[in-house]
């Protein structure tokens, strides 16, 4: 099997022009005996729906080949994964989780992609952010079929009757005090700048990056006390400068629920969300909405950074791996098919399928693709996946947090205890 470094494929994408066209070259003398292959995802009504549709086209594009899909949910789906691996009866093309990838591919379920390249896989028009989350050991095992990135929404009327004007891309963290500040001086009283990030692990781990670290890094915290202390003291000066809502209130909306949210409520002009909740976000709002980056910390790294919110990876138990890269292949090429799937999963990967897709957008669908587009050269490198324990560390942010917050212990030792635990918490589950 040819190995194709990280370097090689990013730099090799200019060979495979007209990736589309060229795979339709591919008849059926190319492929295994065996044309029948198997597509197993997490699902919901709707993404069943468009996958099925999208099984469909390729089928009646494809005569003499068969696609048999299989969906479940998020809940189940790791169980039947766990046991299809161990029976070694998983399907042909699996969808893969970003924190779960580098586990498979150590297993040895899953197989690389390297060598279809340029053949029946054509990525030349993808993000190099993409490609790199789908690679382990400097090979490309998971094809990205959506992309993700945290966000900061923001209500454009509020913006524009308080007269701000700012660069949503390149603003930085003392700037964003300075409009939080004058948002709240020039809305209705109980309006306030921007939501508390206090208890918000996605919003600390940004800060983390922008420090120069990885929150975790070798499957162990790599974050410091002393880079805590700085974000708590940041958001403590949000709240005591009526830019934050108070304490009590950020507390009482610690659900994280899109509906609880400051900006959704009314309660705050700004809000830190993911990308790919921007659409429904504008759906839960009459006011127009604008998308912004985390705010960077000036002369430091890029804190923020696009995720993989879902893959497609290729499965050691296929008996048909051409015909299952070229279905790999249609999904994130074909203007049909991509049509059909939209943005379900996240922002497509590709420049040209964003493209194709932006005539027959909704306004705030043109809203996350212009903001993807806009950051891509403003984010840094994807974190490793989270260890072990890692779900219980957040927990344990929160809850620190909160007793920040409501003074129950000060922020330096707040920051100590939380660091201290979090790298227990990690070493006890590895």
């Amino acid at each position: 099997m040819k190995k194709i470094n990280r370097r090689q494929l990013l730099q090799g994408m200019v060979t495979g022009a007209g990736c589309v066209a060229a795979a339709s070259m591919f008849g059926s003398a190319a492929f295994a005996a065996d044309t029948r292959i198997r597509h197993f995802w997490w699902g919901n009504p709707s993404r069943d729906e468009r996958t099925y549709k999208v099984i469909d086209l390729f089928k009646n594009a494809n005569p003499g080949f068969d696609v048999a899909g299989e969906t479940i949910g998020w809940g189940d789906y790791w169980t039947k994964m766990a046991t299809q691996t161990a029976g070694k009866n998983m399907a042909d093309l699996v969808q893969m989780d970003y924190r779960f990838l580098f586990e498979y591919v150590h297993r040895g379920a899953l197989l690389p992609l390297d060598e279809y390249f340029g053949k029946t896989l054509h990525l030349e028009d993808f993000d190099k952010s993409a490609i790199a989350g789908g690679m382990v050991d400097g090979k490309l095992y998971a094809l990205n079929i959506g992309s993700n990135s945290q966000v900061m929404i923001y209500n454009k009327r509020l913006f524009a009757e308080a007269g701000i004007e700012f660069d949503p891309i390149k603003w930085n963290q003392a700037e964003q005090m300075d409009i939080a500040k004058k948002l709240s001086a020039s809305t209705p009283k109980g309006v306030h700048g921007i939501d508390d990030a206090t208890m918000n692990p996605i919003v600390w781990e940004a800060w983390t990056q922008q420090r120069g670290k990885t929150f975790y890094a070798d499957g162990k915290v790599q974050a410091v006390a002393a880079d805590l202390e700085s974000f708590w003291e940041y958001w403590k000066e949000m709240r005591e400068s009526g830019a934050a809502p108070s304490a009590d209130v950020s507390v009482a909306n610690l659900g994280f629920k899109m509906t609880e949210s400051g900006i959704v409520t009314g309660a705050t002009a700004m809000s830190q969300f993911w990308s790919n909740q921007i659409v429904g976000v504008q759906s839960l709002m009459k006011d127009e909405i604008g998308a912004a980056m985390l705010a960077h910390k000036k002369g430091g790294m890029p804190g923020q950074f696009i995720k993989p919110s879902m893959f497609m990876a290729l499965t050691r138990d296929t008996k048909n791996p051409e015909l299952a890269t070229k279905y790999m292949n249609a999904w994130v090429n074909d203007p049909a098919q991509t049509a059909i799937l939209g943005l379900e999963r996240g922002v497509p990967a590709s420049s040209k399928v964003r493209a194709a897709l932006e005539p027959n957008l909704t306004v705030s669908e043109k809203v996350s693709v212009d903001y993807f587009n806009a950051i891509q050269s403003s984010v840094g490198p994807l974190p490793p996946p989270p260890p072990k324990g890692a779900g219980e560390v957040n927990a344990a942010f929160i809850r620190m947090g909160t007793n920040v917050i409501l003074g129950r212990i000060s922020i330096k030792d707040g920051a100590a205890e939380f660091i201290d635990e979090a790298s227990s918490i990690v070493e006890r589950a590895s």
